[in-house]
């Protein structure tokens, strides 16, 4: 017989503390953003071939751009910036999925979940997400930059309840938009340091709703599509390179302000990632990434749903620390009348999750982004 948990046990599963999967990579990106590659050398500049030069010649001039490995891989936000007068549109696709339970670091069984050895009455069974992403970068001047981007989501989560039915509930909709500007505060021929701010507007919908075994119901807070509040998006974000190799470290949160319609107040996220990448000729590079994600529990909650019901409707079970590694590719035409244009390609498998659970746990994601300078 599986063992039963009562309902207050399912709540705070985590250990407290201050975040100590990013603490230790924070000290990695230390590390990684002023420590260059062992494998790198720095040859004299008249031993430079005229393609070496080009491609050495400063982190915000052309030379430097037209290197695949001078965007950075799909999962960081920003970190390449145009020069002034220039614009830099992208489309960005993302598809993620999440199966299964967890409850702290333990997988949780779907029985666990169910009456009548479980709390709930129903067990959400997996979810995906699908993200198509429009944005466009703007060079204000060499050292400052501005850019919106506006997703379009999809998303679908499998259920089953205590009888045995299983049912999958829907949302798709236009999500948050998000407007963030960068400023350069330091840059040389080898390195950049970017200061960005920026604001998340409350354009995704937080009233969705769907039909569950007869019944319009207003779906659970995974399910909603935007915050329903103004974000404040604070980032830093540091970028090198040494010969074929470039590197990067970045730091950025989703801080909630105020309280949505429904009453509640999603949980502000902390990001941080560092990556390496090595050019391996003009038009390819790979990367390697390890990213630090925390989210925070929900302050309040929707008076429409009964936490009681299914544990996505628990405001106190949305709270989680993951540790990630993404591998990724990034492609440019070096060449003719598409020179400059780029696609790159992320895939994203958790490495440590630590969740308030019942919670589904991350599976993977992979992403691919199209951009060209103008």
């Amino acid at each position: 017989m599986l063992e039963t948990r009562p309902i207050a046990q399912f709540s705070r599963q985590r250990r407290a503390g201050l975040l100590p999967v990013l603490g230790v990579a924070a000290v990695l990106a230390v590390l990684v953003a002023f420590v260059p590659p062992a494998s790198a050398q720095t040859m004299p500049e008249g031993e430079m071939s005229g393609h070496e030069m080009g491609s050495m010649s400063g982190m915000g001039d052309m030379g430097g751009m037209m290197r695949p490995d001078a965007a950075p891989p799909v999962g960081i936000v920003g970190g390449m910036n145009p020069k002034a007068g220039r614009f830099m549109p992208s489309l960005t696709y993302m598809h993620m999925r999440m199966d299964g339970n967890r409850d702290g670091t333990d997988n949780v069984s779907t029985g666990e979940i169910l009456q009548p050895t479980g709390p709930f009455l129903v067990a959400p069974l997996n979810m995906e997400v699908d993200m198509l992403m429009a944005g466009l970068m703007y060079g204000v001047t060499d050292d400052i930059s501005v850019m919106a981007m506006v997703p379009y989501v999809w998303k679908s989560m499998d259920h089953v309840n205590a009888g045995g039915a299983r049912f999958t509930t829907k949302s798709q909709g236009v999500g948050d938009v998000r407007i963030i500007g960068g400023y350069d505060v330091y840059k040389t021929d080898k390195v950049s340091l970017e200061l960005s701010a920026g604001i998340s507007l409350p354009t995704g919908s937080t009233d969705e709703r769907d039909t569950i075994l007869g019944t319009s119901q207003v779906l659970p807070y995974p399910m909603q599509i935007g915050s329903g509040t103004y974000d404040f998006l604070p980032g830093i974000t540091y970028t090198g390179r040494e010969g074929d190799w470039s590197w990067g470290a970045q730091a950025g949160a989703t801080i909630r302000i105020g309280e949505n319609d429904e009453n509640y107040t999603l949980g502000n996220t902390y990001n941080l990632s560092l990556w390496g990448a090595r050019r391996w000729n003009d038009w390819v590079s790979s990367s390697l990434r390890l990213a630090g994600d925390a989210v925070e529990d929900i302050d309040g909650a929707d008076p429409r749903l009964n936490p009681a019901v299914v544990p996505t409707a628990r405001p106190d079970l949305r709270a989680g620390e993951f540790l990630s590694l993404g591998l990724g590719l990034n492609f440019m035409i070096p060449h003719g009348p598409a020179m400059g244009t780029r696609i790159g390609l992320e895939g994203v498998i958790p490495l440590y999750q630590d969740l308030d659970g019942p919670q589904l746990e991350r599976d993977y994601m992979v992403m691919i982004r199209l951009s060209k300078m103008f």
